[in-house]
């Protein structure tokens, strides 16, 4: 799981190839489906142009520097977002840290900073309700008559719709907390995964004949407690099916407190990966946690869902989907470009989009 898209923190650090540049603008939380469309309208221009596409995104979300009260739970951390960013064939990540100079920059003064620390800057793709500089007050119109006197296109992409809204961050965080993972994955496009590191455990499952991984996760959001059938990528880059609890032992060691336990049987797994990177993709829920009476109903129980959650990712859907997961250079769950009519034009609003 090594990442090989180069990253960088400032303004001035975009690449100077001599190249068409070609960027993505947006926070990107998830990068669920609606932002793949972003990304992938300036990866095709770049295509077109025979240049290099670039993320333009931040550290983290504005509003924890703004209205830190109201920020929401991180689906993705940064480095779980650069993971997704290098599977949609992007050449590099400008990721901004979110600093209060930055915050204080107005729209135009961010656009011009941007400009001067970019020559080759060529098309700029962005959501259509983007906002960018000081309080949110720069958008699409602003941006458009910017980059037309510099001869730099703007893709204004309209977001992605499933069962009559549209897809966000929001829907998906809602959710993915409920356990309801096959709705996380369709408003993603991929089965929704946390990436984390495998940390020590106490041991109790290994006793029980089923050893488990326990996993720190870098994602701020968590699903329900319950019990998941799972692919599982380790830093090696091999895959594992496997079956993973999250919730707070309620039979053996109950845990305190409010985050809960994540811990995954690797079926057919036997080494020893402690402080390796994993990530974990959630392909079904099982059931729910619970207290048993016994050790000996929760040790029947785990061997039950371990055999379900075999049976359900040997199905030709889960199949699928976990090819789509792991199969290197492929945008995730990417089923084609998006039709043309799916990128709007402002200037079939009226003003023009192009230089």
């Amino acid at each position: 799981m090594v990442m090989n898209i180069p990253v960088r923190h400032h303004l001035t650090e975009l690449p100077r190839t001599g190249v068409p540049l070609c960027l993505a603008a947006g926070f990107f939380d998830g990068v669920h489906k609606g932002h793949r469309r972003v990304i992938q309208a300036a990866v095709r221009r770049a295509a077109t142009l025979r240049g290099v596409c670039w993320i333009l995104s931040f550290d983290e979300h504005p509003r924890k520097l703004i209205r830190p009260g109201s920020v929401p739970l991180m689906l993705t951390s940064p480095a779980h977002k650069l993971r997704l960013f290098e599977s949609l064939g992007v050449d590099g990540c400008l990721l901004l840290p979110f600093t209060p100079e930055l915050a204080a920059l107005s729209p135009l003064r961010f656009l011009e900073r941007l400009a001067a620390g970019a020559p080759d800057w060529r098309l700029i793709s962005v959501g259509e309700d983007w906002r960018f500089g000081r309080a949110g007050a720069g958008d699409v119109a602003l941006l458009a008559s910017f980059c037309r006197k510099r001869g730099i296109e703007v893709a204004a992409v309209n977001p992605v719709h499933w069962r009559g809204e549209p897809v966000s961050s929001t829907r998906i965080r809602e959710a993915v907390r409920r356990g309801a993972v096959g709705t996380a994955a369709a408003l993603l496009g991929r089965p929704f995964s946390l990436l984390g590191t495998v940390v020590a455990g106490g041991g109790l499952a290994r006793g029980l004949g089923f050893p488990t991984a326990n996993l720190m996760p870098e994602n701020e959001v968590r699903p329900a407690d319950g019990v998941y059938a799972c692919y599982a990528r380790l830093e090696d880059g091999s895959r594992w099916p496997g079956v993973m609890n999250v919730g707070h032992r309620p039979t053996l060691q109950p845990v305190a407190g409010p985050d809960p336990v994540m811990e995954i049987h690797l079926i057919g797994f036997k080494r020893r990966i402690y402080g390796q990177a994993m990530e974990v993709f959630f392909m079904a829920r099982l059931r729910a946690e619970r207290r048993f009476s016994s050790v000996a109903l929760m040790t029947a129980q785990i061997r039950r869902d371990v055999r379900e959650a075999a049976r359900r990712l040997r199905s030709d859907k889960m199949k699928k989907a976990c090819e789509e997961c792991f199969t290197k250079g492929r945008p995730v769950g990417y089923s084609g470009p998006p039709k043309r009519r799916n990128e709007k034009s402002i200037k079939a609003r009226g003003r023009s989009v192009h230089g």
